[in-house]
């Protein structure tokens, strides 16, 4: 089990270098942003269309099938099994279900004769075809409160792992680093530790690729040894795996004590004492075009992504 490959996170994509690239990481940081906030109080068809648009960038980039095909497809799976849960599990809505026209017999009773009433309206035709209740099959009830619901959580939680995911796999840390210093600028005057938080940023994503080899370590410890879960029963295994969790957490502490200690022996103690220097950001034309595209992106979900 390499966790490196079927669980990518945080990891950066140094070869094929491909469009995405190539963007500007502030441009890459604000369509990020974009495609996280813009969900907010849209409707089903933006959301999906969010989903689309994430594939469609993995496949027109050209990265490598191997890097996001298992990722993606337990994703997909998860998100599809959380909207089939949600739809079919109660909407919330402690009510009993009525029709929305009474039912034949009571428009028999309140109907008036055509000898009192000549011109009186003996059939009361629905308006629309809206049902609150889509599929009433015994145990099996689904709402439009629940497939709604269905739909917002799936596809935040696509749009939220897999967004950020292949904004990392496409941008280097040190380029996050600069990007947040670049767009952090204006809270210099009000005393606020830019350097430093753009410092811990790049710290955090460098650490996540030694917290998946670390997990990784300790499940080929456990399976090279065999243990025969079935005797251990609830309690031993239990036990092992709380054991696991602890070396996991010390080892952690080690390396984050080890590189503390690698930064204070080269000077990162204060931003005067070691100023960090960060690669000199420059706009293109494909970054032109990016921002341009994302006008429209954002007319667009104005026009169409509401919710009506």
């Amino acid at each position: 089990m390499d966790l490196l490959k079927t669980l990518p996170i945080g990891l950066y994509l140094e070869e094929p270098i491909t469009w995405l690239h190539r963007l500007d990481p502030r441009v890459k940081l604000f369509w990020l942003v974009s495609i996280l906030v813009s969900p907010i109080l849209a409707n089903a068809a933006w959301r999906f269309f969010l989903v689309g648009l994430l594939i469609a960038l993995t496949i027109s980039a050209l990265i490598p099938l191997r890097v996001w095909r298992q990722q993606m497809g337990w994703l997909l799976f998860l998100c599809t099994l959380m909207l089939v849960l949600t739809a079919l599990l109660p909407d919330g809505l402690a009510i009993n279900y009525q029709p929305p026209v009474p039912t034949a017999p009571t428009i028999e009773q309140i109907t008036p004769s055509p000898d009192q009433f000549p011109t009186a309206a003996l059939t009361l035709p629905q308006p629309t075809g809206y049902r609150y209740v889509l599929v009433d099959q015994g145990p099996l009830t689904v709402t439009q409160r629940s497939l709604e619901l269905g739909i917002r959580i799936s596809t935040l939680l696509f749009t939220l792992i897999y967004g950020t995911n292949l904004f990392l796999l496409t941008t280097a840390s040190e380029e996050v680093t600069v990007a947040l210093e670049v767009l952090m600028w204006p809270l210099r005057p009000l005393k606020a530790p830019v350097t430093e938080i753009a410092l811990t940023v790049t710290l955090a994503l460098r650490f996540i690729p030694l917290v998946l080899e670390e997990t990784q370590n300790l499940i080929r410890s456990v399976q090279t040894r065999a243990i025969n879960w079935k005797k251990l029963g609830f309690r031993g295994s239990a036990q092992v795996w709380l054991a696991l969790v602890e070396r996991l957490l010390k080892n952690l502490l080690l390396r984050a004590e080890q590189t503390a200690a690698a930064m204070a022996v080269r000077g990162f103690t204060t931003p005067d004492t070691h100023r960090v220097k960060w690669s000199v950001l420059r706009l293109k034309t494909v970054d032109v075009v990016a921002i341009a595209l994302m006008a429209s992106f954002w007319y667009a979900r104005w026009v169409w992504g509401g919710e009506g």
